[in-house]
């Protein structure tokens, strides 16, 4: 009962870290800069690829019933569906797919693996979570727009390519050192 208090807790208290990310958005385009983005490929990295999706699921779910929990304030079933909403599908994918990168250093364990061998995973799985939010973002930036290929790259990926990298350069020591605390609390698991 424990073990499941401390996962409930942890997921919300992502959905919420992820909610927060909501009022920092720079508009850019169709498209703002956020860092909801980050956030959701933490909460893969640190709570595993489900409790991670699950965090990110709740913070949807929230958006969908109307809570101004998107970019710019923003709620309700409308963003999902508008052009914007690819990425945030791409945020569950995001969790889903940085947990289950990460999730080799897991099950070798932390102290098990030498510095050289898990910053690399870890590198990896961060980049992996970031690129997947932008192939369902891309395709329905696109087909809301009615945008070119290249139109909807120009939009929707190639402002945020940098911007992403340094969140990814900050995400991975920051994550490298909470995971010790945040594994004391649950055991990040599939």
């Amino acid at each position: 009962m424990k073990n499941y208090t401390i996962k409930s807790v942890m997921t919300a208290l992502f959905a919420a870290i992820i909610c927060a990310g909501s009022f920092i958005a720079i508009p850019l385009g169709p498209v703002p800069v956020v860092l909801q983005n980050a956030f959701c490929v933490m909460a893969g990295l640190l709570l595993g690829p489900f409790q991670g999706a699950g965090a990110v699921g709740l913070f949807l779910i929230l958006g969908a019933l109307g809570l101004p929990v998107f970019s710019g304030g923003r709620g309700g079933f409308a963003v999902i569906t508008g052009p914007t909403g690819g990425y945030l599908v791409g945020y569950f994918l995001a969790a889903l797919v940085a947990g289950a990168a990460l999730k080799r250093l897991s099950r070798e364990g932390d102290a098990g693996v030498s510095v050289s061998k898990a910053i690399p995973i870890l590198i990896s799985a961060t980049v992996m979570g970031f690129a997947v939010i932008y192939i369902p973002g891309v395709i329905v930036l696109r087909k809301a727009l009615h945008l070119s290929l290249a139109d909807g790259l120009a939009k929707g990926l190639l402002p945020f390519i940098a911007g992403d990298l340094i969140k990814a350069a900050i995400l991975v020591p920051v994550v490298w050192k909470l995971r010790p605390i945040v594994g004391r609390y649950l055991s990040v698991d599939a």
